[in-house]
This record gives C-alpha cells, sequence and structure tokens, in this order.
C-alpha cells in the first residue's frame, strides 16, 4: 500500500521551505569567512572570485567595514574657495583610514574643462577658466584604501569673470622695474649678451666687438615662438622656446669707450660703424624655464642676428621693379638688412614680421646737391619720406673701408652719383620700410620684405582674427606726425590647414604677396571707410598732379603719397596696432602729436592743448582709438570707431584734456606699445587683457615710463562728447567725439621702468603664467662718464658703481603663485 501525502491547502504568502539544498547563508559565509582569515588574506580562488566577482572581498560591517574589520576612508574635499578667471586655485582634501591608502585622485564632475596639476595626489591645482558669468565647478576626491574600499568627496569652486588681480603701482622714478606686490621681475637678457658660444661675455665698457653674435640695443617689439622637448615648433610649450626681438636703435654714447668719433658729419672710424650697424635689426633667442627660473641658452643653434647687412630677399609686387634697383641688386630682388625695427607681428603659421620704422634718417642725400640730379617726381617722392640728410644719423656713408670692394656703407649714400640706379645706391631708401617676414625656426631662409603692404614708417603689422574662407588682414600703423592706418588684406581666403605647414615663408608668400592695402578715412559721425590704394582708382592715376603714378609697384613704394591724395585721415602719430582676440575690435595708440593745432582738430584727433610745464599746444599726451568693422569681417571696406582712453594726467582739465576720468592709479602719457592677452590662456578670451606701454616725454616729470593692463569694453560702450581746444591766441575750436565708457578701475599700472627707458615690447607663454617685457634706453641722456642709469645692474645692485653703463634688456615677470599675469 502507498504512502499517504499530507496536502495542505490556501494562500502560503511564501512562508513555506521550498528549497532543498543545502548552501551556507550570508551570515555563515561571513563567518566561514572570518575562520579562514589567514587563507583568505593570501588569495581568493577563481571560483570564488567566478560567483562573487569583488564583493567578498568588499563585504563590510555595520561601519562601513569588511569582513576583517577594515573599514572604508574617511575624506574631506575642499578649496582655496570662490576665485575669479585665470588665478591659481587650490583643491585640498584629507583622508584618514585604518589602514594605508593605495590611491587617491581629483577628477572634475562638471564646468568649464580644466587642467588638474596633482590630480593623483591630496592637493591639486588649477588655474580658474575664463567665463563671462559665475559659474560654478564642481570636483570629485576619491581615496582606496590597501582592502579596495574607496570613499569620496566633492567641493564646488565659484569662478567668476576676468578681474585685474594687482593693486596699482605707484608713479616713481626709482632706477627699478617695479611691479605689484605679489609679483616678481628678473633681468632675462640685455644688450651685448653673447649668442654663440665663442662670443666673450659683455665687459659693458664700451671696447666689446662683433654684436653680429650679441643681443642688440633698444630691444623693441618681441614675440615668443614655442619649442618642444625634440627642438621643433610647439605652439603650446611654455617652457622652452625662441624669443625674437627687434633692436630700433642705439644709445651711442654707450656703445663706445668715450662715445662715437666724428658721428656728426665723418669721417667715421670703420670699427665704431660696424658695431653701431650690427647691434640694429632683430635678435633670435632659445629661451628655457627651469629650477632657477628662465635663462637664454648662449649656444643654441636657433640663436641668430638679422643685421642692416643679412642678405634679403624682395617680395611681392615691387619685385623686379625698376624703383628697387641697386649696385648690389640691379635685378630688384634682393636687398641687405633690416634696420630701425620697431613695432611687429605675427601670423598663425608662426612667422614673425617685424617692422621698419624711422629708416629714412640712416641715408645721406644732401638735398642741395643731390635734387639737381634727380626728376621732379623723384624730388616729391624723397622729400615726402624724409630722405634729406646731409651726413645721416650716424654718418656710415663716410667710412673708408679697409676692403675696398665693399658696400656696407657705401649703400648708405643715396646720392644719384652713378650712370644709373644700378651703379649707385640711389634706390636704397627704397629697399627700406617694409613689413619684413622672419622664419624663427630655420635661420637658413632669408627674410622675405613684403612689398605688397606697402612703404612707409612701418610701426607694427598686427592680423586680424583668421577664419576659414575669409580674406585676412594685417592692420599697420605709420608712426609719424599726420600720418595714416592702413590695412592689407590678402587676395587668398585663409585655410587653417595653413597654420601647421612646414615651409612658413611659403604659407607667406600665399597669403602676403597679393592682396589690397587699404588707408583709413574717419568720418564725424564714427563712421570710417577703407580707402582703397590701387593704380588707375580715384586719384591715383598717371595724371596725377601731385605725383604722376607708374603703376601699381609705384603706389605701393610711394604708399604715403597715394594716401595724400586718396583724402586719408592724418592722425597723431598712428604707431602700434593690436586686435581683441575675442571680438576682433582693432586698437591703435596715437601717441602724441606737437602739430595738431586748435585749428587742425578733428573728431578723431580732438584734442589740442597746453599740458605745463610745457608751454607748447598740441596733443601731448596721446590717446588710443579703437573700431569695429562692418560685418565683424577682416574684408569689410567700412567701420565704426570710438576713442577708448584718453591719455593726461589726473590733474588735468576732466572737460576738455582729461576726458577719461583717469586717477593717480591709471593716469600716463603717450601711449605706444599695445597687446592683448594670448587667446591660448584666459587672458585672451570672452574678455581680454589690454596691455598698455609708454614712450613719453611730457609725464615724466613725474614718473617714468610705465605699463599698464585693462579690460577696455566694446567700441561704442561710451557716447559723444564736445571737445574745445584753444590757440594760443585764445581763439577757439570745439569738435564732437566718440568716446569709450570711462575706464575706473578697469584701467591699471603695472609696472613702471627705469630711469629714461622707454617701455615697449610684451609678450607671455602661451599659458599667460610668464611675461616678458621690453626696457628700452634706459639713461638715454647720460654720458659715458656720467651715466643717468644703471639699469640692469641697478635691479639687484643698489650700490653699482656710478659709471656702470645702462643697457636695454627684457625682464621676465611672473605671478608669486603662479597664476597668470594681470589676473
Amino acid at each position: 500500500m502507498s504512502e499517504m501525502l499530507e496536502i495542505e491547502s490556501g494562500y502560503t504568502d511564501g512562508d513555506i521551505e521550498t528549497n532543498p539544498t543545502t548552501n551556507l547563508s550570508l551570515g555563515e559565509i561571513i563567518d566561514h569567512r572570518y575562520s579562514r582569515r589567514d587563507t583568505l588574506k593570501g588569495g581568493v580562488s577563481a571560483a570564488a572570485l567566478a560567483v562573487f566577482g569583488g564583493a567578498v572581498l568588499a563585504a563590510c560591517d555595520d561601519n562601513g567595514g569588511d569582513e576583517d574589520g577594515n573599514t572604508a576612508p574617511v575624506v574631506t574635499a575642499g578649496s582655496s574657495g570662490s576665485s575669479s578667471t585665470g588665478r591659481l586655485v587650490s583643491l585640498t582634501s584629507t583622508v584618514t583610514d585604518d589602514g594605508g591608502i593605495v590611491t587617491s585622485a581629483w577628477t572634475q564632475v562638471s564646468g568649464p574643462t580644466v587642467t588638474l596639476n596633482g590630480a593623483n595626489t591630496g592637493t591639486a591645482t588649477f588655474i580658474a577658466p575664463a567665463v563671462s558669468a559665475a559659474t560654478p565647478l564642481v570636483f570629485r576626491y576619491v581615496a582606496t584604501d590597501q582592502q579596495g574600499l574607496s570613499s569620496s568627496a566633492e567641493t564646488t569652486v565659484n569662478v567668476t569673470p576676468a578681474a585685474l588681480g594687482f593693486t596699482a603701482v605707484a608713479k616713481t622714478k626709482a632706477d627699478i622695474v617695479t611691479v605689484p606686490t605679489g609679483y616678481s621681475v628678473a633681468v632675462l637678457t640685455s644688450l651685448g649678451d653673447p649668442i654663440a658660444a665663442d662670443t666673450a661675455a659683455y665687459k659693458n665698457d664700451g671696447t666689446d666687438t662683433n654684436f653680429a653674435n650679441r643681443i642688440g640695443d633698444h630691444g623693441d617689439a618681441l614675440y615668443y615662438f614655442g619649442l618642444n622637448a625634440s627642438a621643433a615648433r610647439d605652439d603650446n610649450s611654455s617652457t622652452r622656446g625662441i624669443l625674437m626681438q627687434n633692436h630700433e636703435n642705439l644709445n651711442v654714447q654707450y656703445l663706445h669707450p668715450n662715445g662715437p668719433t666724428n658721428v656728426s658729419s665723418g669721417p667715421r672710424p670703420e670699427a665704431e660703424a660696424i658695431k653701431e650697424i650690427e647691434a640694429h635689426g632683430v635678435s633670435a633667442v632659445e629661451l628655457v624655464q627651469g629650477s632657477g627660473g628662465w635663462a637664454y641658452v648662449q649656444n643654441s643653434t636657433f640663436n641668430r642676428r638679422i643685421t642692416p647687412n643679412t642678405p634679403t630677399e624682395m617680395r611681392g609686387p615691387g619685385r623686379g621693379n625698376a624703383l628697387l634697383v641697386t649696385a648690389y641688386s640691379p635685378d630688384a630682388t634682393a636687398g641687405r638688412g633690416t634696420i630701425n625695427n620697431c613695432a611687429n607681428g605675427s601670423t598663425p603659421w608662426a612667422s614673425l614680421l617685424t617692422c621698419e620704422e624711422n629708416w629714412a634718417g640712416y641715408f645721406r642725400r644732401p638735398t642741395a646737391t643731390d635734387n639737381p640730379r634727380r626728376s621732379a617726381k623723384e624730388v616729391t617722392a624723397l622729400t615726402r619720406y624724409g630722405v634729406r640728410s646731409t651726413s645721416g644719423n650716424y654718418a656710415w656713408a663716410s667710412v673708408t673701408p679697409a676692403d675696398s670692394s665693399s658696400t656696407v656703407f657705401r649703400k648708405w649714400d643715396a646720392q644719384a652719383t652713378g650712370s644709373s640706379a644700378a651703379t649707385d645706391y640711389r634706390n636704397e631708401p627704397n629697399q627700406y620700410g617694409w613689413v619684413v617676414e622672419i622664419d624663427p625656426y630655420d635661420k637658413t631662409k632669408a627674410p622675405r620684405k613684403r612689398t605688397a603692404l606697402g612703404r612707409m614708417n612701418h610701426e607694427g603689422c598686427w592680423p586680424g582674427l583668421f577664419k576659414a574662407g575669409v580674406k585676412p588682414a594685417f592692420y599697420m600703423g605709420d608712426d609719424a606726425q599726420n600720418e595714416y592706418l592702413y590695412k592689407f588684406v590678402s587676395a587668398t581666403p585663409w585655410t587653417a590647414a595653413d597654420a601647421n605647414a612646414t615651409d612658413r615663408l611659403a604659407i607667406g608668400d600665399k597669403y602676403l604677396d597679393n592682396g589690397t592695402l587699404y588707408v583709413a578715412r574717419f568720418n564725424a559721425d564714427g563712421s570710417g571707410q577703407w580707402i582703397p590704394l590701387v593704380f588707375g582708382e580715384g586719384a591715383i592715376t598717371s595724371t596725377n598732379e601731385t605725383y604722376p603714378f607708374a603703376d601699381q609697384a609705384d603706389v605701393l613704394v610711394h604708399a604715403r603719397i597715394a594716401a595724400d591724395v586718396s583724402a586719408a585721415t592724418p592722425m597723431d602719430r598712428p604707431e602700434w596696432t593690436a586686435v581683441n582676440p575675442a571680438n576682433g575690435e582693432m586698437y591703435l595708440t596715437l601717441t602724441n602729436n606737437s602739430s595738431r593745432s586748435a585749428s587742425r582738430v578733428d573728431a578723431a584727433n580732438p584734442r589740442s592743448y597746453q599740458d605745463p610745464p610745457s608751454t607748447s599746444r598740441g596733443n601731448r599726451n596721446g590717446h588710443i582709438l579703437r573700431l569695429r568693422e562692418a560685418g565683424d569681417t577682416t574684408e569689410a571696406t567700412s567701420f565704426t570707431w570710438d576713442i577708448y582712453v584718453f591719455a593726461a594726467g589726473s590733474d588735468l582739465d576732466p572737460t576738455n584734456i582729461n576726458l577719461s576720468g583717469l586717477t593717480a592709479d591709471n593716469d600716463h602719457s603717450s601711449p605706444d606699445g599695445l597687446w592683448f592677452g594670448r587667446p591660448s590662456n584666459a587672458s585672451g578670451q570672452v574678455n581680454p587683457l589690454l596691455w598698455i606701454q609708454t614712450d613719453d616725454g611730457a609725464f615724466t616729470d613725474v614718473t617714468n615710463n610705465q605699463m599698464l593692463a585693462a579690460f577696455p569694453g566694446r567700441v561704442g560702450d561710451g557716447g559723444t562728447r564736445s571737445v574745445t581746444s584753444t590757440a594760443a591766441d585764445g581763439t577757439t575750436n570745439t569738435v564732437t567725439t566718440r568716446i569709450g565708457a570711462a575706464p575706473g578701475t578697469s584701467l591699471r599700472r603695472f609696472l613702471v621702468g627705469p630711469v629714461e627707458c622707454e617701455i615697449t615690447g610684451v609678450d607671455s607663454t602661451p599659458d599667460g603664467r610668464t611675461l616678458f617685457v621690453g626696457i628700452q634706453h634706459p639713461g638715454e641722456d647720460g654720458t659715458p662718464t656720467a651715466p643717468t642709469s644703471k639699469w640692469p645692474a641697478s635691479q639687484t645692485n643698489s650700490s653699482a658703481p656710478a659709471t656702470t653703463r645702462p643697457r636695454s634688456g627684457v625682464v621676465v615677470i611672473r605671478k608669486n603663485d603662479g597664476g597668470i599675469v594681470g589676473l
């Protein structure tokens, strides 16, 4: 008989035993693990890992521990607090554990992406990114102990828009470079420093020679080109690079033991003259940042000098034209050297644009004897460009060289003494006054003079924003009283891939040898036009009564005359140009103009006044103008404009002189150098930082020359203003100008230089954490036996001997906490 089964009916709610296996419960597993602690510490079976993964090892007790009694780390996350764009932020953490920490790391959870330094440590840092409004950034810190248990914590850093990160430096007459509290300054290079391995150290007593292998005099505009560890171009390298610097002129009294010999008329000693010539031009020097700071590399293969004797190539429409024929280059394709290099520019393909400024005065051309040899057209051109010196600035043409075949001195004689231009140097002045392109990475390539950009007293050549498919533009000032602002627009639309080309000068050929040169006309209503300087258009014809142009090369060689007949607006010494990297607006320094009379003021140059103790009248202090292209494109032929800031002493008449309301923290005179922060870092993003440098004589009774930092706003952020100028006889002239919003605390003095210097030349490393600044001609009014400055020796030694000769140089400025300079 079979066994009876008892069946229970009804709903059980699952409260029955249905699993007949004998597997251990979770509690029994834990108990079992404790009993095998020593074994498990040595390893875990593959079967256990296959079944449970890491969960077995991570089992925790009620206090967050595992079955071995290990507890998870306890961590906190914090920071140095809220910050603003460009400043250094520190992320801090604490961690405690009953064992040891194996790994810890910071990661970013949200907000604009930043680069974390020290991310795998308890303390990380980053540079606050550029933002247009207050923005939170969230970071997470995770720590893992020896048993694999981890914990995390988060912290939020609020970042606000960029603000000036320093207290204004007071005006001073001290013989040092003065920077704000929280910043450090060090001398990097100086006049005469050797840049070749076999060149002797500089004695600075007037006996030094071989300036073809030394840093030149009167350092001016400069630009940093990055290098990587393999000595190749690296636009992001902030620890190694090539510094290219212009050398404009001379403190000639300090170059020789007792000053120059027969400098006014000659004959000049050959040894003195060659030293002076070689001290002009451009230098290229490799720089490296090490544990002790920045230093230049004396024996670098990148080091070189480009002097007035360096072979060059003529490119563009002027190449091969009769106006450039000389005895050195009968086919008008070659030249020698570059001189009086002032401001500069750069290109996206990593070349330097150096600009020849006050070149005319170096040539000997006594008009009484030479004008009769010339045509009326030639005399018009030579007179307009100021080639009329009896002996030349340094009388180099008076040298009789030891080598009778040498023409390095003869070329400075611009008289028509031969049977044709191919037998003398009557056209040598036409070989100067150009923008010159140099490849900083390849010294086998001869510099190229870009004649399509016109011939003038080129101060600078700064590019507008490059946009794919749009023709790029370059903005240029002609530094002399009542000269003009120019723009060159390439004939070739930009192709972004060209930025990485290896043959950089070939890319220059592509974009800089063909295009249209324009000159600016500023209207009283705040508008303006770019007037094309093209042969056959407007008054630029072969029948023009002032100057009958022959062809487009003639127009470019004599761009000033073409601008004259095109009714361009004469400006108050148009010098450096700079372009806002965030919006493309162009800024122009108008340094001063002693010939701006009350009867000749206009909307763009609205002031003529007296600034005591001077009794003269004119625009003594200068101003900075800005413009916005129509449609925000470099191809525009019209624009709007206003005046960003009127330079003035804070004590001057606020109605007609100190129109921008400058104070003791930002008053200045004669703005000259001008540069925006690089777009590779926060100082050139969203609301870029503008640096302003002065070259002044009107304010030096109060302070040495200076550099200021600013957030300049935008064209049109102010309004109109009536300005009245008063002539010496009491007659007045009132004009209406366009003025930007008062700068207030967004413009601030950052630096004051040593005695009798000009502050000129500024650039940074790509990360913005190192700033290079040029100090030109300290002690320019002194003598060899009684120098008026001892800089740079005085920077670190206030007790330097009184007879220490001053030297132009470059300083390195860094923020002590490692943040971006200025922010």
